[in-house]
């Protein structure tokens, strides 16, 4: 049996080797494998059982995943960050004496009726949404609430902080942490994390993240899966007050990459304050070195204009890569008017040919699709319950297969509160068939388990698909969207200049 376990070690090995040389063969060595690993099962009369579809796909992402030639060295990461206090929502409604009723979603929360809609109307989806709670005093009593409830946990919080951890586990890189850190959250940051003086503040800043299970009932409300609910009174990051200072600390700093959240975090505070905020927001954001490439961490938000302004007038074309879950990316072609822009709510799993669809329309239309654009973007990273696409502008983003495995790897993992996923834990959801686009021309496409990502260009355009071995009892859901980013950058390497 230690012989078998020899060969299979050494082709791994050999397959990683191969990969870097030519990208084509790990298809064909993985076909032959795929034939002759029943030969090297142990004897002994036992019989011989297939691998599963989740067993097949661990193992072939092993061997697909593999660093980039050109790694970074420094991270500079702004400027969203607060302490998670994770709780059960339902549990936390009813401590605050409310009783299930029917779901109404509010843009911004003024009170406890408003919580207990706005969460059921998420909770009736299965998807996470995040708002801003308008009344401090009252947002107070029910972050009390939520600290003295059973059960409840504390943990790194905002986008920003989130990636921040996640990078800062790569022990060869140093990460640059800008945003409002107070004494709690800087004692829960990790070691290799640099916070400027500047970002240091008094008082924590506290967001409140309501979860619920798959299944989970509440009167006649069902989850249909797992997800939160999340709410704050976050003025500091609301006003995105630390980004003057993240970026005049970029200078010394000297990143070869800036990852930027919080955008979202502006639309609770009104009109008036983001049509301002964000005209200066672009002005410094302008000012980072043209050839360090910025990766933009979108979250939920609920005002057409502001995404709209968000995409079409102001920062879309000066960032390089964003990243974005299904609600956010129907909501950006909802606020930009792009392909199926009538579709109100995604129905289950997002259809992949539609998908494509709006990826393709934001990069030719919003992206630097079209050789003749200005804009700086040529890389999204989809990510789904599912499954992730990563789509990128020929010519500009290098080891896409490695980075699109690696991020849905971690997806596994880390929803099941692993290191490494287990089998045993995850369950495969994805459409193994699917088209390239909603509408023609299109092609038809199928996920191979055992080289399980999928390619198709459209224009100059390379999409890659995996599919996600989704954890069957998640341990926590917050921050894995923010953990999915961080890990498809570690294992991107940018091959143009931007």
């Amino acid at each position: 049996m230690w012989k078998s376990a020899v060969v299979v070690a050494l082709l791994a090995l050999g397959m990683g080797y191969l990969y870097q040389n030519d990208p084509e063969l790990p298809t064909q060595v993985l076909n032959y494998l795929r034939e002759s690993l029943p030969l090297m099962q142990p004897s002994g009369g036992s019989e011989v059982r297939p691998p599963t579809l989740e067993e097949a796909i661990s193992r072939a992402w092993q061997i697909l995943i593999t660093a980039p030639a050109r790694r970074w060295g420094k991270v500079a990461v702004g400027v969203n960050a607060c302490v998670d206090v994770v709780v059960s929502g339902v549990g936390l409604l009813q401590a605050l004496a409310l009783e299930p009723g029917s779901g109404n979603d509010h843009e911004v929360l003024h009170g406890k009726e408003d919580l207990k809609e706005a969460f059921i109307h998420y909770m009736e989806k299965g998807a996470a949404a995040e708002r801003f709670f308008s009344d401090k005093e009252v947002f107070q009593r029910i972050a009390r609430a939520a600290a003295e409830y059973p059960g409840a946990q504390v943990y790194v919080g905002g986008n920003a902080a989130l990636i921040g951890q996640k990078l800062a586990s790569n022990p060869q890189l140093v990460v640059l942490l800008c945003g409002p850190v107070g004494p709690k959250l800087h004692e829960m940051l990790d070691e290799q994390i640099v916070v400027p003086p500047e970002s240091l503040q008094e008082t924590d800043e506290y967001h409140l993240i309501l979860e619920y299970k798959s299944g989970e009932q509440w009167g006649t409300s069902r989850a249909p899966q797992a997800n939160r609910f999340i709410l704050s009174h976050d003025v500091s990051n609301g006003r995105m007050s630390a980004l003057e200072t993240f970026i005049a600390s970029l200078e010394e700093f000297n990143p070869d990459l800036v990852v930027l959240s919080g955008l979202h975090m502006m639309e609770g505070m009104g009109r008036d304050l983001w049509e301002n905020r964000l005209k200066e927001a672009v002005d410094v954001i302008s000012d980072v070195n043209n050839e360090v490439p910025i990766h933009l961490e979108l979250a939920s938000m609920t005002d057409k204009d502001y995404m709209n302004r968000i995409l079409q007038e102001q920062v879309m074309p000066i960032v390089s890569s964003v990243g974005l879950n299904e609600q956010e990316l129907l909501f950006l072609t909802q606020s930009g008017g792009g392909p199926h822009a009538d579709l109100a709510s995604w129905d289950g799993i997002p259809d992949v040919g539609r998908v494509s669809d709006i990826l393709l329309w934001v990069l030719e239309q919003h992206g630097r699709a079209d050789p003749e654009s200005e804009s700086d973007l040529t890389r999204i990273h989809f990510h789904t319950l599912a499954y992730h696409i990563l789509a990128t502008v020929d010519g500009h983003w290098g080891n896409q297969v490695s980075a699109v495995a690696a991020g849905a790897r971690v997806a596994s993992s880390q929803a099941c509160g692993l290191q490494t996923v287990d089998v045993t834990k995850v369950a495969l959801k994805a459409p193994l068939n699917f088209y390239s686009s909603f509408t023609e021309p299109r092609e038809s496409l199928t996920v191979d388990v055992m080289n399980p990502v999928t390619v198709w260009r459209r224009g100059n355009v390379s999409f890659h698909l995996t599919p996600v071995l989704v954890c069957k009892q998640p341990l926590r859901t917050v921050g894995l969207g923010d953990a999915i980013s961080a890990e498809g950058l570690l294992f991107s390497e940018v091959t143009s200049e931007h």
